[in-house]
């Protein structure tokens, strides 16, 4: 059985600009070093959900410097910024299959369900890691129970980067939500 819906149906056209306890909620797993999402806005129209950050990784977690964006960096970029948006989402009751779900069910779930099962990525221009901007688009989102089996959350999203010099990167993530309430 599949249910398909991005955001819900009876949803207006909605704005949420920044929210900094709620993104300092979301990073707390990460390390000090590793916290690259400095500001984020949410917005839902037409039908989907969207997420925009500005990042600044003034030094690499794991490497020395590149000189640019690298795709491990742009993981976890993705990640801090589709985890703001869910957390968003569930707060404002946004895609319809978090509706049931509670700030405390997405902090529960946060690491440990929430599980990267394909990811997409070209860079077309160098980006400038110091300070860069980002954007996530829910595309779709299914509930799915596969031979019968536990629920689970699909969602297909897109991702782009970019800086103020014309670099710029882009891409595609399936997410799967596991042991969800």
């Amino acid at each position: 059985m599949i249910a398909r819906a991005a955001v819900r149906p009876d949803a207006p056209a909605r704005e949420f600009g920044r929210d900094d306890e709620l993104l300092e909620r979301v990073l707390r797993p990460y390390k000090a070093h590793c916290k690259y999402l400095e500001a984020a806005s949410v917005s839902s129209r037409s039908g989907r959900v969207t997420a925009r950050g500005e990042f600044s990784i003034p030094e690499s977690c794991y490497i020395d410097d590149t000189g640019h964006l690298n795709a491990v960096e742009v993981n976890i970029s993705y990640n801090q910024m589709m985890y703001y948006a869910i957390a968003k989402s569930v707060q404002e009751g946004l895609l319809a299959d978090f509706v049931s779900w509670t700030l405390e069910d997405f902090w529960r779930h946060q690491l440990p369900d929430i599980l990267i099962a394909r990811f997409g990525g070209s860079f077309r221009r160098p980006i400038d890691a110091r300070s860069f901007f980002g954007e996530i688009e829910f595309l779709s989102v299914e509930r799915r129970s596969p031979g019968g089996g536990n629920p689970l959350i699909v969602a297909d999203t897109a991702y782009r980067y970019w800086d103020d010099a014309g670099g710029r990167c882009d891409g595609d993530v399936k997410i799967a939500i596991v042991n969800g309430p």
